[in-house]
């Protein structure tokens, strides 16, 4: 049978159903990439949540960024949808759609709202080993026709922030207690850094430890500008930690219990990667070589 994004009209349009988390939208970047570098015609819609929309303004390779509303995908009338995320609300969307191709992967609930069932990851791309995520969402991509090529970098595109003087990001949040370092251990590590730490917060996130610090909190656009003009990222297993390296930082990532061969930074440019069973196991010291280590000539 030919290939489903073979079968597409010209100028033909796409939904790609990106639901949750930040990480999550940035590790979906290189498998858009991969589309349009292959049918570049095409018009590729991404559904969205509006506080995570930001990840993809800019992007040459997504023509619209929709909400996750049953009337904004009816009217965009795809001619296929590709769901990445598989939940029940997800399900919905897909079906409220009415494109006449209806792609997932097989291993979603309600499997009969798709006419085209995808795969596993490693059956698209012949390896029996765990991959990464950016692989897993890529290899739709694939499956649906695209030729199986190298798996681009994660990208984002953001204005430059307004600040002359060097400065390292960190990030010392996370979803969970047990995939966060010490936030003590971040503010002792902040005041030891060779250049101005700016602490990246989010709205409801404590920053007492960090008193005396200068702590940052922005819009998701605004922080893509405050990372994209950063010397240096420091932070948990977290969003902001894919979207510094998909902009090109260097980046010292700490993990705890999520397992980095499916959720690191993909490709960053320089990054070192700290795993310990418990996050407190991980020393300052142990940070700070690493951070020496990212500076030093390659």
């Amino acid at each position: 049978m030919e290939p489903v994004l073979e079968r597409l009209p010209t100028g033909g349009r796409v939904a790609v159903v990106r639901l949750r988390s930040l990480g999550d939208c940035v590790l979906t970047t290189p498998a858009l990439r991969i589309l349009k570098q292959h049918r570049p015609d095409l018009r590729v819609a991404v559904v969205v949540e509006p506080r995570f929309a930001a990840i993809f303004e800019g992007n040459p390779d997504v023509d619209r960024i929709l909400p996750p509303t049953v009337s904004a995908v009816g009217a965009w009338s795809p001619d296929l949808t590709i769901n990445f995320h598989g939940g029940t609300r997800s399900v919905v969307l897909t079906l409220a759609s009415r494109a006449r191709i209806r792609a997932g992967f097989g291993h979603y609930r309600a499997r009969w709202a798709y006419n085209v069932v995808l795969p596993r990851a490693q059956q698209v791309l012949g390896a029996e080993r765990t991959v990464h995520t950016a692989q897993h969402l890529a290899s739709a991509i694939f499956h649906l026709g695209a030729p199986v090529c190298d798996i681009p970098r994660a990208c984002l595109f953001a204005a430059p922030w307004p600040h002359s003087r060097s400065y390292a990001v960190l990030h010392p949040f996370a979803s969970a207690e047990e995939k966060a370092w010490p936030a003590e251990r971040f503010a002792a590590l902040a005041r030891q850094l060779p250049m101005e730490p700016v602490i990246l917060a989010g709205p409801t996130d404590d920053t007492t430890v960090f008193n005396g610090l200068r702590v940052v909190r922005a819009s998701l656009s605004d922080v893509k500008s405050l990372l994209a003009s950063a010397s240096l990222f420091i932070g948990n297993d977290s969003g902001p930690a894919h979207m510094a390296a998909a902009l090109g930082v260097p980046v010292t990532v700490l993990y705890g219990p999520s397992n980095p061969v499916v959720w690191a930074p993909w490709k960053p440019v320089a990054a070192e990667v700290l795993i310990r069973p418990a996050m407190a196991d991980i020393s300052i010291d142990e940070v700070q070589a690493a951070v020496e280590r990212l500076k030093a000539p390659v």
